[in-house]
C-alpha cells in the first residue's frame, strides 16, 4: 500500500485561503481526471467540504506524489503553488489512514463529534467510483472509513463532545440563551436547500420559530423542503419558498438567516444587509456556513447584526470542552488503522497464492492427461480415484505454506513474501498480475450497482 493524502483544513489554513481554494463539483472531477493521468498515481479520490480539501492517491513514489498532488491542488483550486504549500499537510500510508479515519469520527473536525462529515466522504466515494478513479485501495479505505466512522457513533459518545456546524453556529447566535429560548417566534430565513441548509431549516422549525422561508436557485427544490417542514409528520412549522431574487425582500423580515449555498460569489451583499437593518427594533442574527462565503464579510461591522460564519465558529471551538469520549474514540481508531493495515497487506499476497493454486491445478491436470495416454484401460472409476488422490496431495502439501505466507503478509513488512513465493514457485508475473485484474473488475461490478449507498 502507498496511500498517499495531501491537503489543507481548517487546523492548517485560515479561512480566506480554504475560501479561495474550494473546489466546485466540476473542478472536483478534473482533479480526479488529472491525478489519475499523472504518473505517479494509480487511484485518486478528493474529499472536499466546508473547511477541507484533501487528494487521496495510490502512489508509486513518495516524494514525486507528493510534489504532483501539491502542484495538481494549486493549478485546480486557483491559488499558487507558493501561496498553497505553507498551509498543505501531507500524510502516507498508516497515518493517512490514521488521518482519515480520524476525519470519518469527527475527531478532526471544526466542530468535534459531528457527524455530517460521513455524508462527505459518501460522496467523494461515489464521486470517484463514477469516475473510475478510486480502485481497490480507495474503495477498501473510504468504506471502512464509513464503518469506522459509524462505529464511533455508536459505541460512544462522541456526539456529546459536540454538535453539528449548525447547532454550534445557532448556539453562537443565541450568545449564552438556549436556542429553544432565543429562537421562539422569530422568522427565519433560509438560503440554499441542499443537506446543511435543510438540517438548520429543520433545526431552527424543532427550536420553535414561527416561520421557515426557504430560498433556491432551484425553486423546486425550495418547495419540496417546505413542504416537508410544513407536513404534520414533519416538523409541522409554517413554511414556504421563494425564489433566489426574493431574498432581499424576504432578508428585511427575517429576523435569523442562515445561508449555505454552492454560489462562488456574495449572496448577501453589505448593501442588502443595510438596507435590511434600516428602520429595524430587533437585530438581525446571520449564519453562513457556505465555503467560499455566502455572506458579506463586512456584517460584523455593521451595528444590530449578530453575524457567525466559519472563520468565528473554528474560534469558538477552539475552547470548546472535550468530551472523555474522545479518547474512547482515539483507541477505536487506532485498532481499526492496525486491522486495515493488516488486511491491506494479506491481500496483497492473495493473488500470488491463487496464481499458485491455478499453476499447482494446471500441473495436476497436465499429469492426468499424461497418464490417460500411458494408460488408457483405465475405467472412469479409477481414473476419479486417482485424480482425486493426486489432488489431494497437492493441496495438503500447498495448503500450510500458504495459510502461513497470508499470516506473515499480514504483519508490518509482510510484503516481500509475496516476491519470494513468485520466486520459489516460479510463477509467471502475467499470471498473479491477471488474478489481480479479475478481483479489480469484480469488486467495480458491486460498486457501479451500488453507487452512492456505500457505507
Amino acid at each position: 500500500m502507498s496511500l498517499l493524502v495531501v491537503g489543507l483544513s481548517h487546523r492548517s489554513a485560515p479561512v480566506s485561503v480554504l475560501e479561495r481554494a474550494a473546489l466546485s463539483v466540476d473542478a472536483q472531477a478534473k482533479l480526479l481526471q488529472d491525478t489519475l493521468a499523472a504518473e505517479p498515481a494509480a487511484e485518486a479520490s478528493v474529499l472536499s467540504t466546508c473547511n477541507r480539501i484533501e487528494l487521496y492517491a495510490d502512489v508509486d513514489k513518495f516524494h514525486a506524489g507528493v510534489a504532483e498532488l501539491s502542484t495538481l491542488l494549486a493549478q485546480h483550486s486557483g491559488v499558487g503553488l507558493e501561496e498553497l504549500t505553507p498551509y498543505l499537510y501531507v500524510h502516507y500510508e498508516d497515518r493517512a489512514v490514521h488521518h482519515l479515519f480520524s476525519v470519518a469520527c469527527g475527531l478532526d473536525s471544526m466542530v468535534v463529534g459531528e457527524g455530517q462529515i460521513l455524508g462527505q466522504i459518501k460522496d467523494g466515494l461515489a464521486r470517484s467510483q463514477e469516475l473510475h478513479t478510486a480502485g481497490r485501495l480507495l474503495n477498501d479505505l473510504f468504506q471502512q472509513a464509513l464503518r469506522v466512522g459509524k462505529r464511533a457513533h455508536s459505541e460512544t459518545g462522541i456526539d456529546r463532545a459536540g454538535q453539528s456546524a449548525v447547532t454550534f453556529g445557532l448556539e453562537q447566535l443565541a450568545a449564552g440563551r438556549a436556542v429553544d429560548v432565543w429562537a421562539k417566534d422569530k422568522r427565519a430565513l433560509v438560503i440554499g436547500a441542499g443537506s446543511m441548509s435543510s438540517l438548520a431549516a429543520a433545526t431552527l422549525a424543532r427550536a420553535g420559530v414561527a416561520e421557515v422561508v426557504v430560498a433556491n436557485r432551484t425553486l423546486e427544490r425550495a418547495e419540496r423542503l417546505a413542504q416537508i417542514l410544513s407536513e404534520p409528520g414533519g416538523t409541522g412549522v409554517a413554511a414556504r419558498a421563494v425564489p433566489m431574487d426574493a431574498v432581499g425582500d424576504e432578508l428585511t423580515r427575517a429576523d435569523v438567516v442562515v445561508s449555505c449555498t454552492g454560489a462562488t460569489g456574495l449572496v448577501l451583499t453589505e448593501a442588502q444587509i443595510l438596507r435590511a437593518t434600516e428602520g429595524r427594533t430587533g437585530g438581525l442574527s446571520l449564519l453562513d456556513l457556505a465555503m467560499p462565503r455566502d455572506i458579506d464579510g463586512a456584517a460584523h461591522r455593521i451595528g444590530g447584526v449578530r453575524f457567525v460564519d466559519i472563520e468565528s465558529l473554528a474560534e469558538a471551538s477552539a475552547d470548546a470542552p472535550m468530551a472523555a469520549d474522545v479518547d474512547q474514540v482515539r483507541g477505536i481508531v487506532s485498532d481499526e488503522v492496525a486491522a486495515f493495515g493488516a488486511a491491506q497487506r494479506a491481500a496483497t499476497i492473495t493473488p500470488t497464492v491463487v496464481a499458485l493454486r491455478t499453476m499447482a491445478a494446471d500441473v495436476v491436470t497436465g499429469e492426468i492427461a499424461r497418464l490417460d495416454g500411458r494408460l488408457p484401460e483405465l475405467d472412469e472409476k479409477q481414473r476419479a480415484e486417482i485424480t482425486q488422490t493426486v489432488r489431494r496431495v497437492v493441496d495438503k502439501l500447498l495448503h500450510a505454506p500458504t495459510v502461513r505466507v497470508k499470516q506473515l503478509a499480514a504483519e508490518p513488512g509482510g510484503a516481500g513474501y509475496a516476491d519470494a513465493l513468485r520466486t520459489l514457485f516460479d510463477l509467471d508475473p502475467e499470471a498473479v498480475a491477471a488474478v489481480s485484474r479479475a478481483d479489480l473488475n469484480e469488486l467495480n461490478e458491486p460498486v457501479a450497482k451500488n453507487r452512492g449507498r456505500a457505507s
